[in-house]
């Protein structure tokens, strides 16, 4: 509602809205606002435009259907994956970056032609510097009280991973985001240590 606002799009009406009174009239979920952060904090850095962004697009598997929070198209060509992490058990969480991989990773379909080989669903979809760098991002996002669960933090989720995945898996935090941008160093890999990265400096798929 603040970008609106800016936009000079909107004429300007009296009183002021919050995003959680807005939440409150209009049913929308937490979880959806916090989605709508994670764009605007990647609209503001630059890393992609608020337009480049597709939101719960089912996606086939080897392993089930994959329904990711949003998929956007970078600022350098390529496209990331984004959940934010509210509602899962580490189970289901875990289990839904098993599908990731094997979505990345699943065998090439149809017939193809003396032109151009079979291609997997990826590739048919996210042709580019895509297939050299694909990624998920896991954005940990704050409980809005203290009356809410303890949040599961960052450590303890890179504690219980021990994977085996063929994709890049970077997780932060909400506040984190918001507060520098993704372009800073404040993604950390799963299974690489401590260090945060910039989103430009995320290492290849393994």
């Amino acid at each position: 509602m603040a970008e609106a606002a800016a936009s000079g799009e909107h004429a300007p009406k009296a009183g002021r809205t919050t995003g959680q009174r807005a939440a409150a009239k209009t049913g929308l979920r937490e979880h959806a606002l916090a989605l709508v952060d994670t764009v605007i904090a990647f609209h503001h850095a630059g890393a992609a435009d608020h337009t480049d962004w597709q939101v719960e697009v089912a996606h086939p598997t080897p392993a089930g259907s994959l329904v990711p929070d949003g998929v956007v198209l970078l600022a350098d060509g390529s496209h990331a994956f984004v959940e934010i992490d509210r509602t899962l058990s580490y189970a289901r969480l875990l289990a839904k970056l098993e599908r990731y991989d094997a979505y990345r990773n699943a065998p090439a379909s149809g017939r193809g032609n003396a032109a151009r080989p079979p291609r997997s669903h990826w590739q048919q979809t996210y042709a580019g510097p895509s297939l050299e760098r694909p990624f998920p991002l896991l954005l940990f996002s704050p409980p809005p009280s203290a009356a809410r669960p303890r949040q599961r933090g960052r450590p303890a989720f890179h504690d219980r991973a021990r994977p085996n995945w063929r994709i890049t898996v970077a997780t932060t935090t909400l506040p984190l985001l918001i507060a520098h941008g993704p372009e800073r160093p404040v993604w950390r890999v799963v299974g690489d240590g401590e260090d945060r990265l910039p989103l430009a400096g995320l290492p290849q798929p393994r």
